[in-house]
């Protein structure tokens, strides 16, 4: 007698999630070219037709519009969403200390730009 193999495997204890559906692919979809809509529309019509001015609000809106974009895109096309809070944690903790590094290198230069000339024939602007 054979015996029938069941060719779907289960994980004991493991969460299964429903992933992505195509509906949830297009919902995710429209928010982020609705976002980049809006977008377009403050540099465009606000920023370019003079209805606002450039400065530290219209940037600091183009800054919480990427992330946000950047929150859609990697929670559910990269699937982040569906992982354990372990894995999110030490991801978010590594992109957190490579901004800091990052913020840390361009502050340090500045100042040793500002303050270290080794050239003396070409003064700093």
């Amino acid at each position: 007698m054979v015996s029938q193999h069941n060719d779907t495997v289960e994980h004991e204890g493991a969460e299964h999630h429903d992933g992505m559906t195509k509906g949830k692919i297009w919902r995710v979809f429209f928010y982020l070219l609705a976002l980049t809509a809006l977008e377009f529309f403050i540099a465009l019509a606000l920023v370019h037709g003079g209805v606002i001015e450039k400065g530290l609000g219209v940037n600091i809106v183009y800054i919480i519009l990427t992330l946000l974009k950047a929150y859609y895109i990697v929670a559910y096309f990269m699937h982040l969403k569906y992982e354990t809070f372990g894995f999110i944690m030490s991801i978010t903790i590594v992109f957190l200390f490579i901004i800091y590094f990052i913020v840390l290198m361009l502050t340090e230069g500045t100042y040793l730009k500002s303050h270290y000339n080794p050239f003396p024939f070409w003064p700093n602007p």
